[in-house]
């Protein structure tokens, strides 16, 4: 039996994320683990207001509130559905990342408050993305409807980190029944048009094609271990970001490594991840390789 864990903060995205969760929790038959993690803050409130020990018996009251309110919500998707909750006085990176050891991935909503607060463009995001143990799902764009025959997308790049992402991208096709579409970028300095005074010294046909054969052999190894899934190989010239989230806009579901090269290099940590967390129209799903921990 395998454990998903959902972040729990209060907010209406933290809520749109476990019932996320809640769905594949159901189809996979796990139990789904929801997680409120809050920090005690020692100063900056009035001591007249408040003593610290009735804060913090505040703050459980409130995280106890809120998870018991997910485990409502979770129960309209799947009545049968196993839930745990926790609550957890801690910092939420060290608490998630621990939650993330026995867990088959880890899900997070795209705007959170409380202990959550800045999950995305904070430390919190980059710290469980950098250091978790488990796939991070940051949940997106649920309001949109999503066509029966949304593919799942995933990003790829060569390396060790894109084809675990792969791999866990043709998983959840297989999982969902989805056809895949597989997207890799190339792009180069001395084929920009802004400079056509000079000569191309390399046909960007022949790149094009090397890139094509380079995909198909790093797909080929999943091809065979799932071949109910449709597969759709693209290779594209251009920037990796502004291609994934055309892409994106079609999915239920947009992949990447969580370390990358090429176009895709520093996913975690630069501008890259940070724009498809960001303004993915979907869920997004960043993969860590196993050379990664």
């Amino acid at each position: 039996m395998s454990l998903i864990v959902a972040g729990i903060d209060g907010s209406r995205s933290a809520v749109d994320a476990a019932r996320w969760a809640a769905e594949e929790a159901s189809a996979h038959g796990d139990t789904l683990r929801l997680v409120h993690a809050y920090v005690v803050p020692e100063h900056g409130y009035p001591a007249f207001a408040a003593t610290f020990p009735q804060l913090r018996e505040g703050m459980r009251h409130q995280g106890t509130k809120w998870l018991d309110e997910a485990r409502e919500e979770v129960g309209k998707v799947a009545s049968d559905l196993r839930v745990e909750t926790e609550l957890v006085e801690g910092e939420p990176v060290p608490v998630l990342v621990g939650e993330s050891r026995r867990a088959r991935m880890t899900v997070l909503g795209s705007r959170g408050l409380g202990g959550f607060t800045g999950m995305l463009v904070g430390s919190v995001a980059v710290g469980l993305t950098a250091h978790g143990h488990s796939p991070v799902i940051v949940v997106r764009g649920q309001r949109r409807s999503v066509s029966p025959d949304a593919p799942v997308v995933v990003g790829v790049d060569g390396s060790e980190s894109s084809t675990a992402a792969l791999r866990f991208a043709f998983a959840e096709a297989a999982d969902r029944r989805a056809s895949l579409t597989v997207v890799r970028t190339w792009r180069g300095i001395f084929l920009d048009e802004s400079v056509p005074r000079y000569p191309l010294k390399v046909d960007p046909h022949e790149i094009e094609e090397a890139e094509r054969a380079a995909l198909t052999e790093q797909v080929a190894p999943l091809r065979d271990a799932y071949p109910d899934v449709a597969v759709e190989l693209v290779v594209v010239r251009g920037r990796p970001v502004r291609t994934l989230l055309e892409y994106g806009e079609r999915a239920r579901l947009l992949v990447v490594g969580s370390r990358g090269r090429s176009g895709f290099k520093g996913m975690l940590l630069g501008s890259t991840s940070r724009a498809l967390v960001v303004h993915a129209p979907c869920a997004v799903a960043v993969v860590r390789s196993a050379a990664g921990e």
